[in-house]
């Protein structure tokens, strides 16, 4: 099999750990090789999460610079700072809703414009795809579902050996039943909108 290597990036908070564990779990089901690593850093404070998954036969978790196939961004600086792990045929996929750093709310800090950081992204890999996760995450009713939007948007680029009907399996089974439905909405935006954009 194939091995994929996916990076998932975000702002503690954001999902990033339950989109991995979802992505996994519906690996599994699937009978698809995964093996996951997570980065925490200061997430309780805000800081980044970073999420490690290879499918496939693969030695290791560790996903070294240049080494991702895909890039999955909750946040627009996050994927920025993740970009060292891309190459020319990474795929991109990236929520455009800033959570700007403490550092830029004090006004010691400048924040890019979405614009430029997708400019930047487009550059160094193969294809980009950007949208307002947030967006949709309040149109399914539940910001927190900002992490179900963009699983669904990454399934829809068909880049994972995993199917869409696994993954809508997996948040039914292993997300919290008060927020199943939200999820499974938030899901169908998310694979919505990457098919338009």
């Amino acid at each position: 099999m194939k091995t994929t290597r996916l990076i998932i990036v975000a702002v503690g908070g954001q999902g990033n750990l339950l989109a991995a564990k979802v992505l996994g779990e519906a690996a599994l089901a699937a009978n698809v090789p995964v093996g996951m690593s997570e980065i925490h850093g200061m997430a309780q404070r805000g800081g980044v999460v970073e999420s490690a998954l290879v499918f496939g036969d693969a030695k290791s978790t560790i996903i070294s610079d240049g080494e991702a196939d895909v890039l999955l961004g909750f946040e627009p600086c996050e994927t920025l700072r993740a970009l060292n792990k891309c190459s020319a045929g990474t795929r991109v996929i990236t929520n455009l809703s800033p959570l700007p750093p403490f550092t830029v709310a004090i006004g010691r800090g400048a924040y890019p414009p979405p614009e430029q950081a997708c400019d930047m992204i487009r550059a160094k890999t193969a294809s980009l795809i950007a949208f307002d996760a947030m967006a949709l995450a309040r149109e399914a009713g539940n910001v927190l579902s900002l992490n179900m939007v963009l699983v669904g948007a990454l399934i829809q680029t068909d880049t994972l050996p995993v199917s869409a009907d696994a993954v809508r399996d997996t948040i039914a089974s292993k997300t919290k039943a008060a927020f199943v439905d939200t999820n499974l909405k938030a899901f169908e935006l998310g694979f919505a909108a990457a098919a338009t954009g």
